[in-house]
């Protein structure tokens, strides 16, 4: 032990962790690799988990040119100077992100620093990266020396598989993997994305603050073995245990009062005391029983938010003033006035609510009215027409019984084309319908809510991208990045039948929207009359009546 023992206090680490006979790790399979890392196999022994930590770093594919141990031994000199190590300013792409001491003695606090400033000096690439302070201050924990913490660091940095993402290095793939992160919120978290919107103003800011959470506010013993897991799996871990966290919290605080001002204050504090509620392996078994998108997909859906980033300019960190003008989705919900939003089904209010549950990379943008019976008639070619060329669309229809529910819709309509003059079904597992009156309801794709109704689920993560499939080339861009709805397609799931797969479908007849085994909503061609199915395996409450006369039919697509 005596070897990774330089930078550690040992009155702050775990007794556990020094009571441990030594053990080796002989396994090279990823399968058994990833078993032994969920089982937290080597979590209780300081020595192999250093060895172990060094062994999976020096397999991570990097740049031809990485910098090394001995690099940083010609430069940390030359950099450093003879300044104090504990007061030494950090470089800005760490956006003034907490320093994590973790069990660190005095010589590995200020050893942190001299390490970031290193990276700084051979990563000029880097334009944010706050996550670094706290991976630094961890593998320096398990490093013989600071140039050993600075080599396994940049091997992090450096790595180029780009079927492996580690650790966000700009503001662009932060920022999305806010997005990414807020929309799988919304699929998995739902009762705690609905308290989120009710007592935060900006939903985004809170769920902007995950990796805050993972590399910052966790205790030690917790980030130590969720990085255990992390060298192994990848990315995906993170997003699983930050569900997990907002889940304990949700579950831990229900029904009680906010103990400070800011949600985001109080799920820190939570994290921070994590301790108090929730063990290590509690928190792992949560995230792992979490039945996640596939990578592929988590991928795409990432490249889908990076791109409507782009689209609106935001790819570099602003003033936080600026920035909040520009991005927040309470800001999104304010421009939605009344002055110049005007339906006749939903309120300003009933407007916001349905933005909160739209994909994030859309909740940037503003609605805007396509199609309306009482403007443009009772025609269903009308409302192809008007709907067509936009991609998502929401749905809105107001019964004479004054119920209202409606759909956004995550595809284009002139892809019911593809079929002919056959009924053709297509869209995403983004498609939700849901219900406003009498009672708010959101309706989600069983497949999405069951997927063990599925005969084998999402596609393998070492399975051909969800961008390709059974589709002739003309009906899938070349570019995945391009489809704004990338993944959760109904070709994605190995289901029994058709139906059980649908989506959304129109002809010249009719239109469906929903199926498989929940709700599912028809109106006939002159949209003056519709019905609805329903299977009670999947809620109990109808989406409205199972025959019903069309009062008020808009559709809203999204102006940016």
């Amino acid at each position: 032990m005596d070897e990774y023992n330089r930078f550690v206090d040992w009155d702050k680490m775990d007794v556990t962790v020094q009571s441990q006979d030594a053990k080796e790790l002989t396994c090279t399979e990823f399968q058994e690799l990833k078993q032994l890392a969920r089982q937290g196999y080597w979590a209780k022994n300081h020595s192999l988990r250093a060895k172990v930590y060094h062994k999976l770093i020096s397999n991570i594919p990097c740049r031809t040119v990485t910098p090394d141990a001995n690099v940083y031994r010609d430069i940390v000199v030359k950099i450093v100077g003879k300044r104090n190590s504990g007061s030494l300013p950090l470089p800005e792409f760490v956006d003034n992100s907490l320093v994590p001491t973790y069990c660190l003695n005095a010589e590995g606090i200020g050893a942190v620093r001299k390490i970031i400033l290193c990276i700084a000096n051979q990563f000029p690439d880097i334009s944010f990266c706050p996550a670094l302070p706290s991976v630094t201050a961890l593998l320096l924990h398990y490093s013989k020396d600071e140039a050993e913490c600075f080599e396994q660091v940049c091997r992090i940095l450096a790595c180029n598989d780009p079927s492996k993402r580690l650790i966000d290095q700009t503001f662009l793939a932060f920022e999305s993997s806010c997005m990414t992160f807020g929309d799988l919120v919304n699929k998995y978290c739902q009762a705690a994305h609905k308290l989120m919107v009710a007592v935060s103003e900006d939903v985004l800011e809170v769920y902007s603050d995950w990796q805050r959470w993972l590399f910052g506010e966790l205790p030690m013993v917790y980030v130590a073995r969720v990085f255990d897991v992390f060298l192994v799996e990848g990315y995906k871990v993170l997003y699983r245990v930050a569900l997990a966290l907002l889940k304990f919290f949700h579950k831990v605080r229900a029904g009680q009062p906010m103990e400070s001002e800011s949600i985001q204050q109080d799920i820190r504090a939570f994290v921070r005391d994590i301790a108090k509620s929730v063990t290590p392996e509690r928190l792992l078994e949560k995230a792992f029983a979490i039945r996640l998108f596939s990578r592929k997909e988590i991928q795409l859906l990432q490249m889908a938010n990076e791109k409507a980033l782009q689209q609106k300019g935001i790819t570099v960190k602003q003033k936080r003033k600026v920035f909040c003008i520009l991005f927040s989705r309470q800001n999104v919900h304010l421009a939605v006035h009344a002055e110049n939003f005007k339906s006749e089904i939903v309120s300003v209010k009933e407007m916001r609510d349905i933005w909160s549950w739209i994909p994030e990379r859309f909740a940037l943008c503003q609605p805007l009215s396509l199609f309306t019976t009482l403007e443009h008639g009772c025609s269903l070619s009308r409302f192809y027409s008007h709907s067509e060329g936009h991609e998502p669309t929401l749905l809105l229809i107001k019964t004479t019984a004054k119920e209202v529910c409606g759909a956004y819709l995550s595809t284009d309509w002139s892809e019911r084309r593809r079929g002919g003059n056959k009924l053709s079904f297509f869209g995403t597992g983004e498609c939700f319908v849901f219900r406003l009156q009498p009672e708010v309801e959101r309706y989600e794709w069983v497949i999405i809510k069951h997927p063990e109704l599925a005969t084998a689920g999402s596609e393998p993560e070492n399975h051909a991208s969800p961008a390709s499939s059974t589709l002739s080339s003309s009906s899938v861009p070349s570019d995945p990045s391009d489809r704004l709805s990338p993944f959760l397609s109904a070709r994605h799931f190995n289901l029994p039948s058709k139906t059980a797969s649908m989506f959304m479908a129109g002809s010249s007849e009719c239109i469906i929207i929903g199926g498989g085994d929940g709700q599912a909503l028809y109106l006939d061609a002159d949209l003056n009359h519709g019905r609805t199915s329903h299977c009670n395996t999947f809620n109990n409450q109808p989406l409205c009546s199972e025959s019903f006369q069309i009062s008020v039919l808009e559709v809203w697509g999204f102006r940016d």
